[in-house]
């Protein structure tokens, strides 16, 4: 994986030159000389959050790795009038 680096100017010239180059590996976009944004493909993207990459992913989820705080309900024990 190669990191390219392209000025604000560059990359506003050949926005396409730019998108080919992140196939390859991320591109850093400097403005004044200072790193400012990142450009990544989708496919790094989400490697790096961690994002599903399809519905099914996520409704694999098994329910026992849910951890919901549960409590136990309060009855009240008097007798209802439905009179």
């Amino acid at each position: 994986m190669t990191i390219t680096t392209l000025t604000s100017r560059e990359f506003n010239q050949d926005l396409g030159r730019a998108k080919r180059i992140a196939a390859d590996g991320p591109v850093i976009i400097t403005d004044r000389g200072t790193p400012a944004f990142a450009l990544l493909s989708i496919d790094a993207y989400r490697r790096l959050t961690g994002a599903p990459r399809r519905i099914c992913d996520v409704l694999a989820i098994d329910a026992a790795e849910i951890d919901l705080p549960t409590e136990k309900a309060q009855i009240d024990p008097r007798p209802v009038d439905l009179t």
